[in-house]
């Protein structure tokens, strides 16, 4: 989605840097997620939807990233800490994924995903009621729209496995 030059950098507010600031770290953790279905012996069917889902969120990150620069704020680290962030995964939690492989790594990491998203689109709503910036808002809906098919896909998954 390219941002049109048009849009000043004064056309945000605080809700459009706090969605950007807790999507980033967010999407970092899906990632991470996903690059653990090529290394753990998951089906083709969770490999598939782990590409998918970092093929959607890193330019997401790239573009939430530039806005952040653009309004001189910062860019968060890492995964960040999860106090306020709802589906994100704690260490153990990480740990315990990567320590499964096949048919058990495909469970957990289906329903780990699907709470993940659920959290991921209570931001995006969060955004669109709050938020000011229009790409900021564009950009939650597109969340909202693609983690909800995902979700739909994923809790379909689990009942095959």
């Amino acid at each position: 989605m390219a941002v049109r030059a048009a849009d000043r950098v004064d056309d945000h507010n605080q809700a459009d840097v706090t969605f950007a600031q807790k999507m980033i770290p967010h999407h970092r953790q899906a990632i991470v997620m996903s690059q653990m279905a090529r290394t753990h012996n998951a089906s083709a069917e969770v490999k598939a939807l782990a590409t998918k889902i970092q093929e959607a969120q890193q330019p997401e990150i790239d573009t939430m990233t530039g806005w952040l620069k653009a309004w001189g704020e910062k860019v968060p680290q890492g995964m960040g800490t999860m106090d306020d962030m709802r589906g994100m995964m704690d260490d153990p939690q990480m740990m315990k994924l990567n320590g499964t492989s096949g048919r058990a790594f495909d469970t957990m990491f289906l329903t780990m995903m699907i709470e993940h998203h659920e959290g991921a689109i209570d931001m995006a709503k969060t955004e669109q009621q709050q938020g000011s910036y229009g790409p900021a808002k564009d950009l939650a809906t597109d969340i909202i729209t693609t983690q909800t098919a995902e979700i739909s896909q994923m809790r379909t998954m689990l009942k095959s496995h």
